[in-house]
């Protein structure tokens, strides 16, 4: 077995529930606004912040509809609110215009949309729809990627690419999930506890 396969096998062993992503919504397109609204920002805080704006804004055409200050007032916790509250109204109403109030399903369609980049789209396609064309590069998987030698880049694109090129396609959909919470619970940024991790000697740990 080759030492990406192995890692993904151990993490796989020691995060059986795993969950595709923390951010709570109900809807493909909840998910797409949740994962807007988690750029610079805490799942945690995205998920409080939701659970008050999904109760009026579920849906498109709510938010198409407000005020961008309403909007902004909502997620202002979340940081960046004036940038992200001006892509999700604008990508509501592409969403409408252009989509039948649908969030497309394509990875080529979903970075068309304001404010979604190939790390919202793949998390979009892959968690709301069950389709793999790539793997989400955020924070954790971009700092765990390069400790455990998978990529020397730092560009999520390239790093995208070489995980890709490393690994299966079946294998895609879980490389985020578990690097992730590998990246939560173990491999943290500021404090890696490498005697507690289970592949250890596999990993040659760069930058630690």
């Amino acid at each position: 077995m080759d030492r990406p396969t192995a890692i993904l096998r151990s993490l796989e062993s020691a995060y059986p529930g795993a969950p595709k992503t923390m951010l709570r919504h109900r809807t493909t397109f909840q998910l797409l606004v949740a994962t807007i609204l988690s750029a610079q920002c805490t799942d945690a805080r995205v998920n409080i912040v939701t659970r008050r704006l999904f109760k009026t804004h579920r849906r498109p055409c709510d938010f198409a509809s407000a005020p961008l200050r309403e909007i902004e007032a909502l997620i202002r916790s979340t940081g960046f609110y004036h940038n992200k509250a001006r892509n999700i109204k604008a990508a509501s109403r592409m969403i409408l215009d252009e989509y039948s109030g649908r969030v497309p399903d394509t990875l080529d369609a979903l970075v068309r949309l304001p404010g979604v980049a190939r790390k919202t789209a793949n998390i979009v396609l892959t968690t709301g729809y069950g389709r793999v064309e790539g793997i989400a590069v955020d924070t954790h998987v971009k700092r765990l990627s390069k400790r455990m030698g998978l990529t020397v880049s730092d560009d999520p694109a390239k790093i995208e690419q070489d995980l890709m090129s490393l690994l299966p396609r079946s294998e895609w959909p879980r490389v985020n999930r578990l690097l992730v919470t590998h990246g939560r619970a173990v491999c943290t940024a500021r404090k890696p506890q490498c005697g507690a991790c289970n592949i250890r000697r596999i990993c040659p740990k760069h930058g630690v």
